[in-house]
Protein backbone atom coordinates (compact mmCIF):
# COMPACT_ATOMS: atom_id res chain seq x y z
CA UNK A 1 0.00 0.00 0.00
CA UNK A 2 1.40 3.38 -1.03
CA UNK A 3 1.85 5.76 1.89
CA UNK A 4 1.26 9.50 1.52
CA UNK A 5 3.17 12.24 3.29
CA UNK A 6 3.29 16.04 3.42
CA UNK A 7 6.36 18.23 2.99
CA UNK A 8 6.58 21.28 5.27
CA UNK A 9 7.06 23.41 2.15
CA UNK A 10 3.36 22.88 1.43
CA UNK A 11 2.56 25.20 4.37
CA UNK A 12 5.58 27.47 4.16
CA UNK A 13 3.59 30.63 4.90
CA UNK A 14 2.25 29.13 8.12
CA UNK A 15 5.67 28.00 9.32
CA UNK A 16 7.65 31.05 8.22
CA UNK A 17 5.16 33.49 9.71
CA UNK A 18 4.96 31.69 13.05
CA UNK A 19 1.36 30.55 12.66
CA UNK A 20 2.47 26.95 13.09
CA UNK A 21 5.51 25.07 14.40
CA UNK A 22 6.74 21.58 13.55
CA UNK A 23 4.40 20.01 16.11
CA UNK A 24 1.40 21.81 14.65
CA UNK A 25 2.49 20.71 11.20
CA UNK A 26 2.65 17.05 12.21
CA UNK A 27 -0.78 17.38 13.83
CA UNK A 28 -2.15 18.92 10.62
CA UNK A 29 -0.70 16.11 8.48
CA UNK A 30 -2.37 13.60 10.79
CA UNK A 31 -5.62 15.55 10.60
CA UNK A 32 -5.45 15.25 6.80
CA UNK A 33 -5.17 11.47 7.19
CA UNK A 34 -1.60 11.26 5.93
CA UNK A 35 1.03 8.66 6.78
CA UNK A 36 4.15 10.75 7.17
CA UNK A 37 6.01 14.02 6.79
CA UNK A 38 9.08 15.43 5.09
CA UNK A 39 10.68 18.10 7.28
CA UNK A 40 12.56 20.87 5.45
CA UNK A 41 15.59 22.01 7.45
CA UNK A 42 16.69 24.74 5.04
CA UNK A 43 16.85 28.30 6.38
CA UNK A 44 14.33 30.83 5.06
CA UNK A 45 12.33 33.83 6.21
CA UNK A 46 11.28 33.50 9.86
CA UNK A 47 12.84 30.04 10.29
CA UNK A 48 15.72 28.76 12.37
CA UNK A 49 18.92 29.71 10.48
CA UNK A 50 20.30 26.18 10.68
CA UNK A 51 17.36 23.84 11.21
CA UNK A 52 14.58 25.49 9.23
CA UNK A 53 11.08 24.24 9.95
CA UNK A 54 12.40 21.66 12.43
CA UNK A 55 13.28 24.54 14.72
CA UNK A 56 16.16 23.05 16.70
CA UNK A 57 18.51 20.10 17.04
CA UNK A 58 18.37 20.16 20.84
CA UNK A 59 18.03 16.55 22.06
CA UNK A 60 14.90 17.25 24.09
CA UNK A 61 13.25 18.95 21.11
CA UNK A 62 14.09 16.09 18.76
CA UNK A 63 12.78 13.59 21.32
CA UNK A 64 9.44 15.42 21.39
CA UNK A 65 9.25 15.42 17.59
CA UNK A 66 9.93 11.70 17.47
CA UNK A 67 7.39 11.04 20.21
CA UNK A 68 4.67 12.81 18.23
CA UNK A 69 5.58 10.95 15.06
CA UNK A 70 5.52 7.67 16.95
CA UNK A 71 2.17 8.55 18.49
CA UNK A 72 0.63 8.66 15.01
CA UNK A 73 2.85 5.90 13.56
CA UNK A 74 4.09 8.32 10.90
CA UNK A 75 7.18 7.95 8.76
CA UNK A 76 9.61 10.84 8.52
CA UNK A 77 12.02 12.09 5.89
CA UNK A 78 14.30 15.14 5.99
CA UNK A 79 14.83 17.72 3.24
CA UNK A 80 18.11 19.61 3.19
CA UNK A 81 20.56 21.01 0.65
CA UNK A 82 24.28 20.52 0.24
CA UNK A 83 26.47 17.44 0.01
CA UNK A 84 29.55 18.10 2.12
CA UNK A 85 30.54 15.40 4.58
CA UNK A 86 30.38 17.77 7.55
CA UNK A 87 26.88 18.97 6.74
CA UNK A 88 25.48 15.54 5.99
CA UNK A 89 26.92 14.13 9.22
CA UNK A 90 25.00 16.74 11.22
CA UNK A 91 21.83 15.93 9.28
CA UNK A 92 22.35 12.20 9.81
CA UNK A 93 22.53 12.70 13.58
CA UNK A 94 19.21 14.53 13.52
CA UNK A 95 17.67 11.98 11.15
CA UNK A 96 18.56 9.18 13.54
CA UNK A 97 17.15 11.10 16.50
CA UNK A 98 13.72 11.57 14.92
CA UNK A 99 13.59 8.27 13.02
CA UNK A 100 13.97 9.66 9.48
CA UNK A 101 15.26 7.04 7.04
CA UNK A 102 15.60 9.16 3.88
CA UNK A 103 17.34 12.50 3.38
CA UNK A 104 16.49 14.56 0.34
CA UNK A 105 19.27 16.89 -0.70
CA UNK A 106 20.45 18.64 -3.82
CA UNK A 107 23.70 19.85 -5.30
CA UNK A 108 23.91 23.57 -4.48
CA UNK A 109 24.58 26.20 -7.13
CA UNK A 110 26.52 29.07 -5.54
CA UNK A 111 28.18 31.13 -8.28
CA UNK A 112 27.55 34.93 -8.30
CA UNK A 113 25.90 34.59 -4.87
CA UNK A 114 27.58 37.63 -3.28
CA UNK A 115 25.40 40.29 -4.90
CA UNK A 116 23.24 42.37 -2.51
CA UNK A 117 19.62 41.21 -2.32
CA UNK A 118 16.86 43.35 -0.88
CA UNK A 119 13.76 41.14 -1.11
CA UNK A 120 12.76 37.50 -0.87
CA UNK A 121 12.06 37.42 -4.58
CA UNK A 122 15.66 38.47 -5.20
CA UNK A 123 17.00 35.64 -3.05
CA UNK A 124 17.43 37.51 0.24
CA UNK A 125 16.45 34.45 2.30
CA UNK A 126 17.15 31.52 -0.04
CA UNK A 127 19.40 31.69 -3.10
CA UNK A 128 17.79 28.51 -4.38
CA UNK A 129 14.82 30.60 -5.47
CA UNK A 130 16.71 32.67 -8.03
CA UNK A 131 18.70 31.96 -11.17
CA UNK A 132 22.47 31.92 -10.60
CA UNK A 133 25.49 31.29 -12.79
CA UNK A 134 25.98 27.59 -13.31
CA UNK A 135 28.86 25.23 -14.11
CA UNK A 136 27.84 21.60 -14.91
CA UNK A 137 31.19 20.45 -13.51
CA UNK A 138 29.49 20.47 -10.10
CA UNK A 139 27.91 17.11 -10.96
CA UNK A 140 31.20 15.28 -11.39
CA UNK A 141 32.49 16.97 -8.24
CA UNK A 142 29.35 15.83 -6.40
CA UNK A 143 30.00 12.18 -7.16
CA UNK A 144 33.45 12.45 -5.60
CA UNK A 145 32.18 14.37 -2.55
CA UNK A 146 29.32 11.96 -1.85
CA UNK A 147 31.61 8.93 -1.82
CA UNK A 148 32.85 10.06 1.61
CA UNK A 149 29.46 9.71 3.31
CA UNK A 150 28.65 6.22 2.02
CA UNK A 151 30.00 4.27 5.05
CA UNK A 152 27.86 6.36 7.39
CA UNK A 153 24.73 5.87 5.32
CA UNK A 154 25.23 2.12 5.29
CA UNK A 155 25.95 1.98 9.02
CA UNK A 156 22.87 4.03 9.92
CA UNK A 157 20.63 2.47 7.22
CA UNK A 158 19.63 5.90 5.91
CA UNK A 159 19.36 6.72 2.21
CA UNK A 160 20.00 9.95 0.33
CA UNK A 161 17.82 11.06 -2.57
CA UNK A 162 19.33 13.68 -4.92
CA UNK A 163 16.56 15.93 -6.21
CA UNK A 164 16.03 17.43 -9.64
CA UNK A 165 15.96 20.82 -7.96
CA UNK A 166 15.26 23.23 -10.87
CA UNK A 167 18.79 23.19 -12.40
CA UNK A 168 19.45 19.52 -12.93
CA UNK A 169 18.39 17.53 -15.97
CA UNK A 170 17.53 13.90 -15.39
CA UNK A 171 20.54 12.72 -17.41
CA UNK A 172 22.90 14.75 -15.24
CA UNK A 173 21.52 13.27 -12.04
CA UNK A 174 21.39 9.72 -13.37
CA UNK A 175 25.06 10.06 -14.31
CA UNK A 176 25.89 10.99 -10.70
CA UNK A 177 24.17 7.97 -9.16
CA UNK A 178 25.67 5.67 -11.79
CA UNK A 179 29.13 6.88 -10.80
CA UNK A 180 28.33 6.23 -7.14
CA UNK A 181 26.81 2.79 -7.84
CA UNK A 182 25.34 2.24 -4.37
CA UNK A 183 21.86 1.45 -3.02
CA UNK A 184 22.34 4.16 -0.37
CA UNK A 185 22.26 7.13 -2.74
CA UNK A 186 19.47 7.38 -5.29
CA UNK A 187 17.28 10.08 -6.75
CA UNK A 188 14.45 12.23 -5.51
CA UNK A 189 11.96 12.69 -8.35
CA UNK A 190 10.15 16.00 -8.15
CA UNK A 191 7.14 15.81 -10.46
CA UNK A 192 7.47 19.42 -11.65
CA UNK A 193 10.99 20.72 -11.10
CA UNK A 194 12.40 19.44 -14.38
CA UNK A 195 10.36 22.15 -16.11
CA UNK A 196 12.73 24.82 -14.74
CA UNK A 197 15.54 23.04 -16.62
CA UNK A 198 13.40 23.00 -19.79
CA UNK A 199 12.83 19.26 -19.50
CA UNK A 200 9.50 17.53 -19.87
CA UNK A 201 8.51 15.88 -16.56
CA UNK A 202 7.57 12.68 -18.41
CA UNK A 203 11.05 12.35 -19.87
CA UNK A 204 12.55 13.01 -16.44
CA UNK A 205 10.25 10.42 -14.85
CA UNK A 206 11.31 7.65 -17.24
CA UNK A 207 14.99 8.46 -16.76
CA UNK A 208 14.88 8.87 -12.98
CA UNK A 209 12.38 6.19 -11.93
CA UNK A 210 14.80 3.22 -11.75
CA UNK A 211 16.92 5.19 -9.27
CA UNK A 212 14.16 7.00 -7.37
CA UNK A 213 13.98 6.54 -3.59
CA UNK A 214 11.65 9.42 -2.68
CA UNK A 215 9.44 12.06 -4.27
CA UNK A 216 7.79 15.46 -4.33
CA UNK A 217 4.27 15.30 -5.79
CA UNK A 218 2.95 18.62 -7.13
CA UNK A 219 1.33 20.48 -10.02
CA UNK A 220 2.44 23.43 -12.18
CA UNK A 221 1.40 25.93 -14.81
CA UNK A 222 3.35 28.52 -16.83
CA UNK A 223 2.47 32.20 -16.46
CA UNK A 224 3.83 35.37 -18.12
CA UNK A 225 6.52 37.33 -16.30
CA UNK A 226 7.65 40.12 -18.64
CA UNK A 227 10.46 41.29 -16.38
CA UNK A 228 12.12 37.86 -16.37
CA UNK A 229 14.89 36.99 -18.83
CA UNK A 230 12.76 34.36 -20.55
CA UNK A 231 9.41 36.15 -20.21
CA UNK A 232 7.69 33.36 -18.29
CA UNK A 233 7.96 31.52 -14.97
CA UNK A 234 6.82 28.15 -13.66
CA UNK A 235 4.02 28.58 -11.14
CA UNK A 236 2.93 26.14 -8.45
CA UNK A 237 -0.78 25.42 -8.03
CA UNK A 238 -2.82 22.96 -5.95
CA UNK A 239 -2.67 19.39 -7.23
CA UNK A 240 -5.22 18.86 -10.00
CA UNK A 241 -5.35 22.52 -11.01
CA UNK A 242 -2.26 22.55 -13.22
CA UNK A 243 -1.09 21.12 -16.52
CA UNK A 244 1.08 18.22 -15.38
CA UNK A 245 -0.27 14.86 -16.52
CA UNK A 246 -0.18 13.52 -12.99
CA UNK A 247 -1.93 10.27 -13.85
CA UNK A 248 0.74 9.44 -16.42
CA UNK A 249 3.63 10.62 -14.27
CA UNK A 250 2.37 8.70 -11.25
CA UNK A 251 2.10 5.53 -13.31
CA UNK A 252 5.65 5.91 -14.65
CA UNK A 253 7.15 6.40 -11.21
CA UNK A 254 5.17 3.67 -9.48
CA UNK A 255 5.63 1.16 -12.31
CA UNK A 256 9.37 1.69 -12.73
CA UNK A 257 10.62 2.43 -9.21
CA UNK A 258 10.49 0.66 -5.86
CA UNK A 259 9.11 3.58 -3.84
CA UNK A 260 6.41 2.96 -1.24
CA UNK A 261 5.75 6.61 -0.38
CA UNK A 262 4.55 9.74 -2.15
CA UNK A 263 5.33 13.11 -0.54
CA UNK A 264 3.03 15.98 -1.41
CA UNK A 265 4.87 19.27 -1.84
CA UNK A 266 2.28 21.82 -2.90
CA UNK A 267 4.33 24.86 -3.97
CA UNK A 268 1.48 27.38 -3.94
CA UNK A 269 1.83 30.30 -3.95
CA UNK A 270 5.25 30.18 -5.57
CA UNK A 271 6.79 30.95 -8.95
CA UNK A 272 10.17 29.65 -10.11
CA UNK A 273 12.44 31.06 -12.80
CA UNK A 274 13.71 28.91 -15.62
CA UNK A 275 17.19 28.15 -14.30
CA UNK A 276 18.85 26.82 -17.48
CA UNK A 277 18.86 27.96 -21.10
CA UNK A 278 15.99 26.94 -23.40
CA UNK A 279 16.64 23.57 -25.03
CA UNK A 280 19.00 22.21 -22.36
CA UNK A 281 16.44 19.66 -21.22
CA UNK A 282 14.91 19.12 -24.67
CA UNK A 283 12.21 21.83 -24.59
CA UNK A 284 13.04 25.18 -26.18
CA UNK A 285 9.85 27.21 -25.78
CA UNK A 286 6.62 27.49 -23.84
CA UNK A 287 3.18 27.03 -25.35
CA UNK A 288 2.24 23.36 -25.47
CA UNK A 289 1.73 20.37 -23.18
CA UNK A 290 2.56 21.11 -19.58
CA UNK A 291 4.39 24.22 -20.83
CA UNK A 292 1.23 25.88 -22.13
CA UNK A 293 0.61 29.34 -20.71
CA UNK A 294 -2.10 30.55 -18.34
CA UNK A 295 -2.83 34.05 -16.98
CA UNK A 296 -1.14 35.11 -13.71
CA UNK A 297 -2.84 33.74 -10.59
CA UNK A 298 -3.14 37.18 -9.04
CA UNK A 299 -3.56 40.76 -10.28
CA UNK A 300 -0.08 41.96 -11.40
CA UNK A 301 -0.94 45.44 -10.17
CA UNK A 302 -1.20 43.98 -6.65
CA UNK A 303 1.57 41.37 -6.62
CA UNK A 304 4.14 40.21 -9.14
CA UNK A 305 4.95 36.51 -9.68
CA UNK A 306 8.34 36.77 -7.98
CA UNK A 307 6.57 38.11 -4.88
CA UNK A 308 4.05 35.25 -4.50
CA UNK A 309 6.23 33.33 -2.04
CA UNK A 310 6.64 36.28 0.34
CA UNK A 311 3.28 38.16 0.35
CA UNK A 312 4.13 39.69 3.73
CA UNK A 313 6.56 41.95 1.84
CA UNK A 314 3.51 43.48 0.13
CA UNK A 315 1.04 43.77 2.99
CA UNK A 316 -0.33 42.03 6.06
CA UNK A 317 -3.73 41.88 4.38
CA UNK A 318 -2.29 39.95 1.44
CA UNK A 319 -0.46 37.58 3.78
CA UNK A 320 -3.71 36.72 5.55
CA UNK A 321 -5.41 36.05 2.22
CA UNK A 322 -2.55 33.83 1.04
CA UNK A 323 -2.44 31.92 4.32
CA UNK A 324 -6.06 30.92 3.82
CA UNK A 325 -5.52 30.07 0.16
CA UNK A 326 -2.52 27.92 1.00
CA UNK A 327 -4.34 25.89 3.64
CA UNK A 328 -7.30 25.34 1.32
CA UNK A 329 -4.89 24.39 -1.46
CA UNK A 330 -3.23 21.75 0.71
CA UNK A 331 -6.57 20.29 1.73
CA UNK A 332 -7.70 20.06 -1.91
CA UNK A 333 -4.32 18.69 -2.98
CA UNK A 334 -4.47 15.92 -0.39
CA UNK A 335 -7.94 14.90 -1.53
CA UNK A 336 -6.93 14.90 -5.19
CA UNK A 337 -3.73 12.94 -4.51
CA UNK A 338 -5.61 10.29 -2.56
CA UNK A 339 -8.07 9.95 -5.42
CA UNK A 340 -5.30 9.52 -8.00
CA UNK A 341 -3.58 6.88 -5.87
CA UNK A 342 -6.83 4.98 -5.42
CA UNK A 343 -7.41 5.02 -9.17
CA UNK A 344 -3.89 3.74 -9.79
CA UNK A 345 -4.32 0.93 -7.25
CA UNK A 346 -7.64 -0.10 -8.77
CA UNK A 347 -6.64 -0.14 -12.42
Amino acid sequence: MLKLGLDTESLHLWLQNRRMDIFGFIEKAHEFGLDGVMINIISDYGLDPEWGTLGSDAPEHLAKVKSLLDKYNMYCEIATKGITYEHLMKVLEVAEAIGADIIRTYIPITLNSKEPRETGGEGKYDLGKIRLDFDPAVFDEAAVTLQKILPELKKRRIKIGLENHEYETSEELVNVVKQLDTPWIGLHYDFGNSMMAWEDPEKAAYNMAPYTVTTHFKDHIIIPCPEDKYGYVVCGVPVGEGHLDLTKLLSIILDHSSITRLNLEMCYPYCAQFKRSPGVGGVDQVGSGCFRVEPPLFDPDVIQPRQYYYPQEISQELLEEFLEKQMTGVKNSVEHTKKLCQEYAGR
